[in-house]
């Protein structure tokens, strides 16, 4: 199910596709009867754009996931496996490692963090409730794949950002800071996971994430670059400022995100699931950055890369600003 179709290109045909928006009002009613019979229920839809629409946002991310959440219900549907987050977590330690009972407050300035959040308290409701419902939530770091370039280039960086200066597989100098540590997974992990999930009968939650840590040491050797010390409020004040005056889609709360969310233990994932990455994260940020470079994208809507969408410079000259309109 989706928003918008995807055409019916080799690598959708297969697949038997229902259009709904899962923020209306009747989404829960219209979804039921398309899940009726299921196995599981994987949500996935999430909204990260127009930043500067916060109430937008809230539409589809919270109140979204409560329709999937009862539809799944209504429909009788044994398991729901929900895509969350590292973002769900309190703020955290960047040379320890984190198991799933960490706290999950997220992180405050995070509009993201905080929907997390919000949805997997309503999870834990709708455990309550119905016990004999399976339900499931992958918190992977940040997620990569070539093919999600042109995507994640839209989202992230907006039209400013020169990504063909790329194509050389060199960024000469990268924002340095201790706390700017992260962790990375290819996508196709991710989906091995989800599979995993799907084919087992496991319950709770699962940290999904690869070695090495991501820092601007490892990031520095991988790019050839060089790391600049910023001040944390350098970082956070500088994304703030572009992000008011639409020259980038990000807010300051991705700094704090970054800066803040602790790193993750997967030893769950690897003992109740049997997963192990088969991509290691730096593997998987070349890819991202390779597919950038070149612009790389599938034919779905998410995907697309149709230039004059707003991220896109294209979208610019149409008065299409970073942040706002919808990149979908």
């Amino acid at each position: 199910m989706a928003r918008r179709l995807p055409p019916r290109t080799a690598d959708y045909a297969d697949v038997e596709w229902h259009s709904c928006d899962i923020g209306a009002p009747d989404a829960a009613a219209r979804l039921a009867p398309i899940v009726t019979g299921a196995d599981a229920v994987v949500h996935l839809a999430w909204q990260i754009q127009p930043s500067h629409h916060r109430r937008r946002l809230y539409r589809t991310n919270v109140l979204g996931s409560a329709h999937v959440a009862e539809a799944t219900v209504r429909a009788g549907v044994p398991a729901l496996v929900f895509a969350s987050s590292v973002g769900v977590y309190a703020p955290g330690p960047k040379d320890a490692y984190v198991r799933e009972n960490y706290p999950r407050t997220g992180v405050l300035a995070s509009s993201y963090s905080r929907h997390k959040v919000l949805v997997e308290g309503l999870l834990d409701v709708v455990e309550a409730h119905h016990p004999a419902l399976r339900v499931v939530r992958l918190r992977p770091g940040l997620i990569f794949q070539r093919e999600a370039g042109t995507e994640i280039g839209r989202y992230f960086a907006g039209p400013m950002f020169p990504a063909g200066l790329l194509r050389a597989g060199r960024i000469p100098v990268l924002p340095a800071h201790r706390r700017l540590r992260m962790q990375a997974v290819h996508a196709d992990d991710v989906a091995e996971a989800y599979a995993r999930v799907l084919l087992g009968d496991v319950r709770g939650a699962f940290n999904i994430a690869a070695a090495p840590v991501l820092d601007p040491v490892v990031a520095g050797r991988a790019f050839r670059g060089v790391g600049i010390p910023v001040p944390g409020a350098v970082l956070r004040g500088a994304a703030a400022f572009s992000w008011r005056l639409r020259l980038q889609p990000i807010d300051s709360g991705w700094v704090d995100l970054g800066l803040q969310s602790p790193l993750m233990s997967c030893d769950r994932a690897a003992a109740e699931l049997g997963w192990r990455p088969r991509h290691d994260a730096v593997s998987a940020l070349r890819e991202l950055v390779a597919g950038m470079a070149a612009r790389s994208h599938t034919a779905s809507a998410p995907l697309s890369s149709d230039p004059e969408l707003p991220g896109r410079f294209g979208g610019l000259v149409h008065g299409r600003l970073p942040g706002q309109g919808d990149p979908y």
